[in-house]
């Protein structure tokens, strides 16, 4: 652990995240056929209004327990990332941290889908399983090659080391295996398959009022705190001319978010047999010789 968190970060953290997530809703609604930024309010406002259901056999413990967790595992990968200059809970594994709260987002769709004691559900919680067996191994070289050529696994180092270069310049393959993952941990655009149209709607076919607006928030939450992480990590945090380290943050953020939301429209999901395929055959190799380079650079 490193110094105090400032009572600010603490209090703006779960309002960035809130901004963020309302952002995304709001973006997806525009680039989707057109809506409206207020789509989104009508329809949470209608969730909140709408009855729960369930089916007979339903668990309803490891149900809620999912739902719930989603959001919360995407507000603790929140803590670690410096807000400007300070995150919540200063951490010398912050990179650790960070991708330890994907196994809790894992957690969350398995139990949500196993819970609802429903065939659809069930098998876009496999998918999603399947989908973290083809992904995760690439993210994780990803985050390793940023924490190698920053001699840290604290975030705040990572982007520390960057002054002068960022690391998406000088390590693209790196840069860009991270927004694949970033798309896959939100189950998000072509990496969409646990919630597809083939199997109902997936994970969260049999919920509905509260349950399911706070499950949508959390898939946002994800996506919005894996946009806000590729910042330190690869855009050089908070460092910029002319506006303070906080407001530098936001607009990296929202430089990776808008692109993020934006190609949920824009391309076909994926079969995950098809992806676990490219991963494994590309992804793996592609990061392992982006790390290896990296390595030999900062042994040099």
């Amino acid at each position: 652990m490193g110094e105090a968190t400032p009572v600010w970060a603490v209090v703006a953290l779960p309002l960035v995240l809130a901004g963020l997530i309302c952002s995304a809703a709001a973006l997806d609604a525009v680039f989707c056929a057109g809506g409206r930024p207020a789509d989104p309010l009508r329809e949470g406002v209608r969730l909140l209004l709408q009855q729960r259901r369930r089916t007979r056999g339903a668990d309803l413990l490891l149900m809620r327990a999912g739902v719930i967790s989603l959001p919360v595992a995407a507000f603790l990968a929140a803590m670690v990332i410096p807000l400007g200059a300070a995150p919540v809970l200063p951490s010398s594994v912050g990179v650790v941290w960070f991708n330890a709260m994907e196994v809790v987002a894992w957690a969350s769709l398995w139990l949500t889908g196993w819970g609802a004691d429903s065939a659809f559900p069930l098998i876009g919680g496999y998918r999603f399983l399947a989908q973290g067996l083809a992904y995760e191994l690439p993210h994780m070289f990803a985050l390793i090659t940023a924490a190698l050529a920053a001699g840290s696994l604290d975030l705040g180092a990572v982007a520390a080391a960057q002054e002068g270069l960022w690391f998406a310049v000088w390590m693209p393959v790196a840069f860009a295996v991270y927004l694949l993952s970033a798309l896959a941990m939100a189950f998000w655009g072509p990496m969409g398959h646990p919630l597809a149209g083939d199997v109902a709607g997936g994970v969260p076919l049999e919920l509905a009022g509260p349950d399911r607006l706070l499950f949508f928030a959390g898939r946002l939450a994800l996506l919005a705190v894996a946009a806000a992480a590729a910042v330190p990590l690869f855009l050089g945090g908070g460092a910029g001319p002319w506006l303070p380290a906080w407001a530098w943050s936001l607009v990296k953020t929202y430089a990776v978010l808008v692109p993020l939301v934006w190609v949920r429209q824009r391309v076909p999901v994926v079969r995950m047999d098809r992806f676990m395929q490219v991963a494994w055959t590309v992804l793996i190799p592609a990061t392992l010789l982006q790390m290896l380079v990296v390595g030999l650079v900062v042994l040099d």
